[in-house]
């Protein structure tokens, strides 16, 4: 048995590209997508037609509805390789408007509708912002469900659970890029693998944080650095992973032990928490990695946002 035949049978294995010609081989049950890896996509050959064809299309349509069309269209052809559910993100320059971002949510189901697509094999991706958050309860509560992405700090999760929302991405290897920036010279890399690792550390407390209290928001690892992130949260509701890491845990062989627990996590001490607005912000302001990742997310995905409307406009 390879590892991640070894990993499949703890967690549901989820692929995290734009790439749909890569995942066959290796039979993820759900895929993830994000403004960044669609278009890493489109600019190569294999993917430059559909992106053609979309503009060619809808060329008379405004640039945030073709945007949209052709993400579906990924997500279309991902669903036609996979059993499970896609994750299609609504435009990270909405993060701080949660009608904008309702209304987004909306017409990207009914784009997925419209192609014979049953909304619960829709994940729809938003920023874990506090307006992100509200603009999630309300679309859960018609239905659609929610993946409440780059998510770094404690506080987040505790609201996303709040808020009942179908799962939620904490960036495992964004967490680890930060705190190794941070000691500089005075990391040692050895001290900080496995369970030692502050982004795997992250998501064992949110697990063990929902299971103790009965929280039935899905926890999907992502943003992987290494395999040893992976197989140490071996037992994590889902993980979201590279295809370049895919293919390292096909390629090596051995079994895993389960890292992540439920039955564990019932026996521990942890109280329950909540937040409103105010409390929720100043939570954030408090945590300086998990704020300043996601501003640096989101602030990254804007960007290639932009590029990708240069495309769409160019085509």
């Amino acid at each position: 048995m390879n590892q991640l035949d070894a990993l499949k049978q703890f967690t549901t294995v989820v692929a995290d590209t734009g790439d749909f010609r890569q995942i066959e081989a290796f039979q993820p049950t759900d895929s993830t997508t994000n403004p960044s890896l669609i278009l890493k996509a489109v600019q190569k050959p294999d993917y430059r037609s559909l992106l053609d064809d979309t503009v060619a299309q809808y060329r008379d349509r405004a640039l945030d509805e073709i945007t949209d069309r052709l993400l579906v269209r990924f997500g279309c052809e991902i669903l036609s390789l996979i059993p499970g559910r896609v994750s299609t993100e609504v435009d990270a320059r909405l993060s701080f408007d949660a009608s904008a971002t309702f209304t987004r949510a909306e017409r990207l189901i009914e784009l997925y509708q419209a192609q014979g697509i049953h909304i619960d094999r829709v994940l729809i991706k938003v920023a874990a912002t506090w307006e992100g958050i509200q603009a999630a309860t309300r679309l859960e509560q018609r239905g659609i469900h929610t993946n409440l992405t780059l998510l770094f700090s404690f506080c987040q999760a505790v609201a996303c659970g709040q808020a009942k929302v179908q799962l939620i991405s904490p960036f495992v290897g964004r967490i680890y890029d930060w705190y190794r920036k941070s000691a500089g010279i005075a990391w040692v890399e050895a001290d900080h693998a496995s369970a030692n690792d502050p982004g795997v550390q992250s998501v064992t407390q949110i697990f063990n944080y929902y299971k103790k209290h009965g929280i039935a928001t899905e926890v999907m690892g992502a943003s992987f650095r290494n395999v040893g992130q992976i197989t140490a949260l071996a037992g994590c509701d889902l993980l979201t992973i590279s295809p370049d890491l895919l293919a390292q845990l096909a390629s090596s062989k051995g079994s895993l032990l389960r890292a992540l627990d439920v039955k564990l996590a019932h026996t521990l001490d942890i109280p329950y928490m909540s937040y409103d607005e105010a409390s929720f912000r100043f939570a954030l302001n408090q945590d300086a990695m998990g704020t300043e990742k996601l501003s640096e997310g989101i602030r990254a995905f804007c960007v290639d946002a932009d590029k990708l409307d240069q495309m769409l406009l160019a085509a």
